[in-house]
């Protein structure tokens, strides 16, 4: 499975009843190792207005996503042409070629919290089983786990910490698009990082078996 689709929602918060408000694609190929950031598309979806959900919002939505409510509510699609968004996008020549006939497996920072269940309540269950492969790619999971194994500082499992670490960017943006193209960048870096242990590793081995024959 070397293609996947680098996915990333912005939303009202975490809550049950939160809005999406943003959303946005962009495919990644791992045997070419390319981001297909002039493929990436990224939409508003409406909301209620901001002086409507303030009384409802964190601090931290209060504080970064302010502007997005503003021009999700004044220019968003309508939330019922989020499926019709994806499915037109997915159907486009150029990702078809990327994808062939296989559902995409979808790439991106804690999936399970926010986007796939965001997903699947603005596309509904069934569209989005036919859309999506049941596999996903979390990127901020996998590196979780190459930090235990000691591959990564302790703790550079968040968005924010692993774009620092590869200096893909100084400051995290938090829009749909840019988050999605630096986790699919960031995918890459962590499939180096594995390949070039396993490198090591390797010829350490042979390394070893040289002089035990010798």
């Amino acid at each position: 499975m070397a293609a996947y689709l680098s996915i990333d929602t912005e939303a009202t918060g975490l809550q049950e009843g939160n809005f999406l408000i943003q959303l946005a694609l962009v495919p990644v190929d791992t045997k070419t190792k390319r981001v297909y950031e002039e493929l990436g598309k990224e939409t508003f979806v409406s909301c209620p207005s901001y002086d409507e959900l303030e009384p409802k919002l964190d601090s931290w939505n209060k504080e970064h996503n302010s502007g997005l409510i503003r021009s999700a509510h004044a220019t968003g699609i309508p939330m019922d042409s989020v499926k019709s968004f994806i499915t037109t996008y997915l159907k486009l020549p150029q990702i078809t070629e990327i994808f062939k006939r296989d559902r995409p497996i979808l790439l991106g920072k804690s999936l399970s919290a926010l986007d796939i269940p965001l997903l699947k309540r603005y596309m509904g269950w069934n569209l989005y089983d036919q859309t999506f492969h049941h596999h996903t790619l979390d990127v901020t999971c996998m590196a979780r786990g190459l930090c235990d194994a000691g591959l990564l500082p302790e703790n550079c499992s968040s968005s924010s910490k692993l774009i620092k670490h590869f200096g893909i960017r100084d400051n995290v943006k938090h829009t749909a698009l840019s988050d999605a193209t630096d986790m699919a960048h960031i995918y890459l870096r962590l499939l180096d990082l594995v390949t070039a242990q396993t490198a090591a590793v390797a010829a350490l081995k042979a390394a070893m078996t040289k002089n035990t024959v010798e």
